[in-house]
């Protein structure tokens, strides 16, 4: 027996708990808080790995840049803040570090000059900080499916495939029961580049999600490359030999890019999503790194927002330190675009 069917039981439990509370929020048992302006989540159903980080960047870029003031309220995961709320960016100058804000958010604040980026364990209490300093016109709230404290006037989940397959944890990678989708607003199946795709099996994904969210339409988030870039932000060319440096949930998909984009790597250092890494650990990076004759030390751009943090650039001396920057590309950009704006709209003819 496989040790997902042997945690099935426990999964069940982890899966009701949270149908349970989902249904005292929808029946008002518990009290959501609302903000004075909309509220746009874009979550995710499993831990890690849908994608969902470079959506919420692309979203709020889309907001701005049609005129509107933005503002990415996030948990702040991994980060140690010790106030309630947490200013990462307000629009002008990134005013926190991976370690007090978490790798995403910081990555979010480089990402989006112009958007106030906030973070802290209750997202209502940060939302309204955020709007009484600086008036947003709309907030999207990171990471929030499960967040129902926050009311929300659109919710957008992030799924994969095989999220439609699994089970709750600990059996499986759900948050919670795959049946949740029916009260997202847009559903979006994070799918791998058109060159990786089965077709078929595609199709059948779409149509099973649409089924269970109770849209008409999925959008498809593709991932793209954007290139390689060097520690002053500069486009670099692609590396030939490259080494693998990662810490993050699905390593692998960060692999199958570089090798499309640049050489076949010479030897990878992966850990566990989030990783703080240790000096011994960056070192060993190094010496391997200059043993298997890299030109270059690959890395994405969440773990290289934590290794500036965590003060790790100095020791990965040698080959340079490049990071593979990627985006999103949707089937549907306005099935998910043209909702925000339409919030964003009333808020600034309000």
């Amino acid at each position: 027996m496989s040790p997902g069917a042997l945690l099935a039981p426990l999964g069940w439990v982890t899966g009701g708990v949270a149908a349970l509370r989902r249904r005292a929020y929808a029946r008002g048992w518990r009290a959501s808080t609302r903000l004075p302006v909309a509220v746009a989540s874009i979550g995710n159903l499993s831990v890690g790995g849908t994608g969902k980080t470079p959506l919420v960047a692309f979203l709020a870029a889309a907001v701005r840049d049609a005129g509107y003031r933005v503002a990415v309220l996030s948990r702040g995961y991994g980060g140690r803040a010790e106030s309630p709320v947490l200013l990462v960016s307000d629009g002008e100058r990134v005013l926190a570090d991976s370690r007090a804000a978490g790798d995403e958010p910081v990555l979010l604040a480089r990402a989006l000059p112009g958007v106030v980026v906030a973070v802290g364990p209750r997202r209502d209490e940060v939302g309204r900080e955020v709007c009484r300093r600086f008036a947003p016109q709309l907030v999207l709230l990171d990471d929030g499916f499960q967040h129902l404290r926050l009311a929300r006037d659109l919710d957008v989940v992030c799924v994969r495939a095989e999220d439609l397959r699994s089970r709750p944890l600990p059996a499986g990678r759900l948050r919670e029961f795959a049946g949740a989708l029916a009260c997202a607003d847009v559903a979006v199946l994070s799918a791998e580049p058109a060159a990786d795709v089965d077709a078929n099996a595609e199709r059948r994904a779409v149509a099973q999600l649409a089924a269970l969210a109770g849209v008409d339409r999925v959008v498809v988030a593709r991932r793209r490359v954007i290139g390689f870039f060097d520690h002053e932000g500069r486009a670099a060319a692609p590396p030939t030999r490259p080494f693998l440096l990662a810490g993050i949930a699905r390593p692998g998909r960060f692999e199958t890019d570089v090798r499309r984009a640049a050489g076949e790597p010479v030897g990878t250092r992966f850990f566990r999503d989030h990783h703080a890494f240790a000096a011994a650990e960056l070192a060993a990076v190094r010496d391997a790194a200059r043993a298997a004759g890299a030109d270059a030390v690959v890395t994405t751009e969440k773990d290289r927002v934590r290794l500036e943090g965590e003060g790790g650039l100095e020791l990965l001396t040698g080959p340079p330190l490049l990071t593979l920057r990627i985006s999103v590309a949707l089937d549907d950009e306005a099935r998910l675009v043209e909702p925000l704006l339409v919030l964003a709209r009333r808020a600034a003819a309000a």
